[in-house]
Order: structure tokens, then sequence, then C-alpha cells
């Protein structure tokens, strides 16, 4: 159901241009950069589907999606600066149109995708991030209402196990956060926000390089449980059996407190 969401979101987004309520500049349009850089994310995730991409080519794809919005911030002029408490602001010139905002596209499109496995996962978590993302920038909440609130329903559907979102829904979601970030020029806040996302990425990787073994956890038919701390998730159930709705109840619950944190970067800093 990925794909509905990649479908419903890029309607809506040309509506929002067609009816004039956007925010154009220099001819430059915000909803149909965004509606670009989500149907490439679910053009890859649908790719993965059908093919089972290696992660070497899923890693780096979603920098060609970076295009669009290198484009729109240099034609926008949007800040290249980012304040960060205690160091101050560090000003990233020209790096950050063109090596910042690439490696946000790459990394929260990537992490995103990573964080899933059980149900509700991959879906509940991108849609509580997008909804701190979308109160840390009021002004732009026209161009991601229809879109989120289609996720959420697909969020309640995925948790419940009625449907999946699949690769085409995980990668578009990230692509979508990772998007309208940048766009909202909410540098700070989505870098607190995925923190969860890049920790549980850095534990699979290192494990894979390392230890050479992937993360995994054993089903006794009722609960989850693992013997190992590889993955977010089997460091939530080492040694501690848990449900799949314990779990992905857990995870949420991480993934939302750091959501009101880069929602409290934003109103205090």
């Amino acid at each position: 159901m990925g794909v509905a969401y990649v479908l419903f979101t890029t309607v809506y987004l040309f509506v929002v241009y067609f009816f004039g309520i956007d925010h154009v500049k220099s001819g430059i349009s915000a909803p149909l950069t965004l509606a670009v850089c989500i149907l490439f994310g679910g053009f890859m995730g649908l790719l993965d589907d059908w093919m089972d991409l290696k992660w070497r080519y899923k890693a780096f794809m979603p920098l060609i999606a970076a295009l669009p919005l290198v484009y729109l911030a240099r034609g926008l002029e949007l800040r290249t600066s980012i304040s960060i408490p205690i160091v101050g602001v560090l000003q990233l010139s020209l790096a950050y149109y063109y090596l910042v905002i690439p490696l946000i596209v790459m990394i929260v499109t990537n992490t995103v995708n990573m964080l899933g496995g059980l149900n509700g996962l991959e879906s509940v978590c991108p849609a509580i991030t997008l909804v701190g993302l979308l109160v840390s920038a009021p002004s732009l909440f026209v161009l991601m209402v229809g879109p989120l609130l289609f996720w959420l329903v697909l969020s309640i559907f995925n948790f419940r196990g009625k449907l999946f979102v699949g690769n085409s829904g995980s990668f578009a979601i990230g692509m979508t956060i990772a998007s309208f970030a940048v766009i909202a020029d909410l540098k700070l806040s989505l870098v607190i926000a995925v923190i969860p996302y890049v920790f549980n990425s850095v534990l699979i990787l290192l494990t894979i390089f390392f230890v050479r073994k992937k993360a995994n956890v054993i089903f006794d038919g009722t609960k989850l449980v693992s013997e190992h701390r590889r993955s977010l998730i089997t460091l939530i159930t080492y040694r501690r059996p848990l449900t799949e709705k314990q779990v992905v109840i857990a995870i949420c619950c991480v993934v939302a407190i750091f959501a009101v944190l880069a929602v409290l970067s934003v109103i205090l800093l």
C-alpha cells in the first residue's frame, strides 16, 4: 500500500500547486519539488520490492532525488547556516547545497527504511517524526496535511497487521521526511528527530561489518526475545520477552521523545 501513499501524495501536491496555495518564488515550486522527490522514493522502493536491490545500490540511489532539492535550496536562497547549542552558529556555505543536502536525503531515506520488520514500525514511527516536523513549520501546514492524514490511516491498519506499506512506502516516507525538512529549513530539528533511526542503523551496520552477523529475534509464537544487541529491536528485546505490539510501542515512544525535542529546539533556540 506504499504505492497508494505515493499516488495520493503526488495528486494532492499537484492540486495544491494548481490552486496556487503553495510557496512559489523565482519560478520554483515547493509542492512540485516535493512531489518529484516522493515519486522517486516510491519508485526506488518499488524496484526493491520487485528486484531485491543490494544495499550498495539502495544506499546511494536517493542521491538522485537530492538534485531537485539542491535546485530549490539555491533558487530560494535557503539559509546555509545551522545553530547548534553550545557550539553556536555553524556556517556551511556552498557545502550545504552540494554536500549536506545530498547526505540528508541519503541518510534519512535509508535509516527510515532500515527501522522496520514489525507491524506498524515502518509506518507509525515516521508518522510521529513527520508530525513533529510539521508542528515545527506551521507555515507549510497545507503542504503536508493531506499526505500526513493519509499516512496516519495506513499506519493504523499497518499496526493492526491488516496491510503493509512495503519498501515503496518506507522509502517514500523517508524521502518525504528528508525533503520536507530541507524545504522547511529544519536542519537542527531533523538531526534531533532522526537520532533513533541513525542509532538503529549504526548498530546494524557495525555488527555486519565487524561481527559479520545480522540482527534477529526469536519468536515463540507469542513473544519476541533476543540474545544479542545488534539493532534497536534486539536492544529492547535483549533477554526481555515482549509481544510485537509492546516492542513497537516502546520504539514509537523513543521516536516520540526525540520528535518532541525537535519541536522544542525550534521553540527555544
